[in-house]
């Protein structure tokens, strides 16, 4: 039996979130599902996801997840990385007409791809999974729905693709992975938007004239800070001479 199917009584699994939040100061998941993370990205260009996969099932484990790539937002690249004891293999169409990417027309655009366990690398009860991918270029559309199938060594098959409610509607029972998409910024962080105002040209005799006086008023502190060394040093003097006694008239040392 698979934890996705919702309770027959909405009353008791709302008591059980509340009674959850007021003890242990969470909200616990109402069902997992198959999702794609992060779940918003930018329009046009290459984004890292991983595509998380739980297991459901109070007996089998997970040994084959498939990812279906939506028909009506076509992906001409999808690199995937090593998962430790699973192999990835990447499915691919052919559009007809082609697909701009990046100013060249692409005529085989990815379909899915499908991850599969070694005997002992399968989603074990009460574990997730999950598979990074690299996807680009990213359409330009709102979002992306990726459906699944996830299928468990007992031979049972988990549909996930429902696609998303509309406003006010429900959660359907197996949804399928959403991905949202935004426009891209419309100026780069390194360009200076359009009505800044330009800087004010510069005054070459100002600068001059600002020169000359800093130059002016240095030269100035460096004579009146010798005059003042001068000065100091004859004042100092002047009382040792007084004090002192004439070359060759020491005074004798006192004697006990």
């Amino acid at each position: 039996m698979f934890r996705h199917r919702r309770f027959a009584a909405t009353a008791t699994a709302l008591t059980l979130g509340a009674v959850a939040t007021a003890v242990f100061g969470f909200v616990a998941p109402a069902s997992a599902h198959v999702t794609i993370s992060p779940e918003v990205a930018e329009q046009g260009g290459y984004g890292r996801f991983a595509f998380r996969v739980p297991n459901e099932s109070d007996e089998a484990s997970t040994t084959k997840v498939e990812v279906f790539l939506p028909e009506n937002a076509a992906i001409g690249s999808v690199s995937t990385t090593p998962v430790p004891g699973w192999t990835a293999a990447v499915e691919k169409r052919t559009v007809d007409p082609p697909v701009q990417v990046h100013g060249a027309e692409i005529s085989e655009v990815v379909a899915k791809v499908t991850w599969t366990a070694t005997a002992d690398a399968a989603i074990a009860p009460g574990t997730f999974q999950e598979f990074p991918v690299l996807l680009g270029p990213l359409p330009e559309t709102d979002q992306m729905v990726f459906k699944a199938l996830q299928t468990y060594s007992d031979g049972a098959v988990v549909r996930w693709i429902d696609l998303p409610p509309g406003p006010g509607g429900e959660e359907p029972a197996t949804p399928a992975a959403v991905l949202t998409l935004t426009p891209p910024d419309a100026a780069s962080p390194t360009e200076a938007p359009a009505d800044a105002p330009a800087a004010a040209p510069s005054d070459d005799s100002d600068d001059e004239g600002g020169n000359g006086l800093a130059v002016g008023l240095g030269v100035a502190g460096l004579i009146a800070g010798l005059g003042g060394l001068v000065l100091g040093g004859l004042a100092f003097a002047r009382p040792r001479r007084e004090a002192g006694t004439a070359p060759g008239d020491e005074a004798a040392t006192p004697t006990s």
